[in-house]
């Protein structure tokens, strides 16, 4: 069993930044691929970022891309989701995933653990 906690969430004002972290507990394998997810007020949850814990590959959405950077740090189990440039149109719940499989995911329905999630806000 994976148990993931995020936090790091927070208000921050447009154009600002945050850092998320999510901490892993339990059989974590170098095979999984960690994500991040989103969910705003009535829209579904969507992809965000993942990363590999055996590896630097990762994949970002458009809509992220040259703003949000994910890393790990294997030694402390921890996946990060660096935030930079926030938009109100960011704000929403961060959630942390794991996937056991190998291979990489951008379905939130793929992903095996979660997290409790972390609120983001960014004001305009």
């Amino acid at each position: 069993q994976v148990q993931l906690v995020e936090s790091g969430g927070g208000l921050v004002q447009a154009g600002g930044s945050l850092r998320l972290s999510c901490a892993a507990s339990g059989r974590i394998f170098n095979s999984y691929v960690m994500g991040w997810f989103r969910q705003a007020p009535g829209k579904e949850r969507e992809f965000v970022a993942y990363i590999r814990w055996s590896g630097t590959n990762t994949y970002y959405a458009d809509s992220v891309k040259d703003r949000f950077t994910i890393s790990r740090d294997n030694a402390k189990n921890t996946v990060y989701l660096q935030m930079n440039s926030l938009k109100p149109e960011d704000t929403a719940i961060y959630y942390c995933a794991a996937d056991r499989t190998l291979v990489p995911k951008t379905s939130p329905q793929e992903y095996d653990y979660w997290g409790q999630g972390t609120q983001v806000t960014v004001s305009s």
